[in-house]
């Protein structure tokens, strides 16, 4: 075996995008918020190529009734790429075609938003017998830089069981997130979990490390998912599922992340995310720039 072959332990992943996008209507009226561009690049294509570099084959996106666009987006547009080729637009034309080229992409549907362990559980029929573990990849993280799936496949493929990412918060910034109860291994990066606090006061944290957008979980969740009972609101928790397959003894780690994040979940981390991707971009960077050092230099008192 090679070296890709022990450590590629899934070739599907599921992304969660049936939410309403509330916190920016009036757009998501019409716009899906996994299709707002970050300077020039949806949000979902941002999440399908972290998930495609990472050796995935498939995406299934988990939508709800109406959202059809976020999956026509991995469609080829036949007239549209004619056209940008007859007019010579071979950057454009590039670009139109890079989702769609990324792997092949499927539906599934959710006809209720019934929490985030629900909408997973909807894309169990997409899977086949090849799958005996998929990665979730919700679409409002950007974890930066990309590189934490292949971290946790390999993990995987040493220890078995879920692996899941985790940021490591300041403490007295704890309490906004799911907190894991974990101990240590022999990799400083690499901890066993045993369970898991929902948004703790700094002081009842089990430890700093805290959830985030990425999972790689085993088969088995699915069957957990079907057993769990509902929390509030009716919705099933994924992390319920997760708690239940550590209670029978399957072996659960998180791989701590230590590069950034950005929020596409509300307007102010969009706003960052897209700044901070604009500085990097060759053409809108350094103009941007210029602008945002003489824009604050002008509110100075």
């Amino acid at each position: 075996m090679t070296g890709a072959e022990t450590t590629q332990t899934f070739r599907t992943a599921i992304v969660p995008a049936a939410g309403l996008g509330t916190r920016f209507l009036p757009t998501t009226k019409a716009v899906p918020k996994e299709l707002l561009p970050v300077v020039d690049t949806p949000g979902i294509e941002l999440v399908a190529s972290e998930a495609a570099q990472a050796g995935a084959k498939r995406l299934v996106i988990v939508t709800s009734p109406g959202k059809e666009s976020v999956v026509n987006y991995f469609r080829n547009a036949p007239e549209l790429e004619e056209t940008l080729e007859s007019k010579g637009k071979t950057d454009l034309l590039a670009k139109v075609r890079r989702g769609p080229g990324l792997l092949d992409v499927e539906v599934a549907i959710q006809e209720q938003a019934l929490g985030l362990g629900h909408a997973v559980a909807q894309a169990e029929g997409n899977l086949t017998d090849e799958d005996g573990a998929v990665a979730v990849l919700l679409p409002d993280d950007l974890v930066l830089p990309t590189g934490v799936l292949e971290r946790m496949a390999a993990v995987r493929a040493r220890e078995g069981g879920s692996v899941l990412c985790a940021f490591d918060i300041p403490k007295e910034q704890i309490s906004p997130y799911g907190v894991f109860d974990v101990t240590d291994t022999g990799d400083p990066d690499v901890k066993r979990v045993h369970g898991m606090v929902e948004k703790p006061a700094p002081e009842d944290a089990p430890s700093t490390y805290a959830a985030a957008g990425r999972y790689l979980l085993d088969r088995s969740i699915f069957d957990a998912l079907r057993r769990i009972t509902p929390g509030s609101g009716g919705e099933l928790q994924l992390t319920d599922a997760v708690a239940l397959l550590i209670a029978e003894g399957h072996p659960v780690h998180v791989v701590v992340h230590r590069g950034g994040r950005h929020d596409l979940g509300n307007p102010g981390g969009f706003l960052r995310a897209a700044v901070d991707f604009a500085l990097e971009d060759p053409e809108y960077g350094p103009s941007l720039r210029t602008w945002l050092t003489e824009r604050m230099e002008s509110q100075r008192p």
